[in-house]
């Protein structure tokens, strides 16, 4: 009887451990701590991008430390992900408007002239993408060294877009002052 219970016990604590390492939102599963470029990261947020009852996509945050503002996260040092979900098909005309016209609001006239081609590099990644499918996974990711890139389902597109100002552009689209959803902002900063 003993053996039992310690072999049920051990099957429910690996049973928890499984599920305490992922947090969920709207059914879609994101891992707790993820590694890039040899640093480990932590889930900073969920959040949900969602039209009146159209929902687009769930949003993940990773850095190397809990921030609670998008200055914080945009000064947290080392590597950065934004993972995004896919809860419906988007043509990339439709994911590139969106994008850009994120980088657009919550960049001064300045920023943007100083950003004009790593954004045209930008919307070429994209494109170069192709259609995005409900399930799909893209990794917007960013590594001092290199800067940033993109990824489909694991599947890294060949250009990199340098530049930590142009990542906090791209960041400025979830957590910005003018972020493409309110709630989302909020869910990426842990509030």
């Amino acid at each position: 009887m003993k053996r039992i219970a310690k072999l049920s016990s051990v099957l429910l604590s690996s049973m928890l451990a499984l599920h305490a390492g992922a947090a969920t939102l709207e059914g879609v599963s994101f891992d707790d701590t993820i590694r890039l470029a040899g640093s480990p990261l932590q889930l900073n947020g969920l959040g949900l991008r969602a039209v009146s009852i159209l929902k687009g996509y769930v949003a993940g945050l990773y850095l190397t430390k809990k921030a609670a503002t998008a200055e914080e996260a945009m000064a947290a040092p080392g590597p950065k992900r934004v993972q995004l979900r896919l809860l419906l098909d988007a043509p990339p005309q439709v994911f590139n408007k969106a994008l850009v016209s994120g980088i657009r609001k919550n960049a001064s006239e300045a920023e943007l002239v100083s950003l004009s081609e790593r954004i045209d590099q930008f919307e070429s990644m994209i494109n170069a993408a192709g259609s995005l499918r409900q399930g799909d996974t893209i990794d917007l990711d960013f590594t001092p060294d290199k800067g940033m890139t993109l990824a489909v389902n694991g599947a890294a597109q060949p250009t990199v877009v340098a530049g930590a100002d142009f990542y906090n552009a791209v960041l400025g689209i979830f957590v910005g002052a003018h972020p493409v959803d309110a709630k989302l902002k909020s869910g990426l900063l842990g509030q």
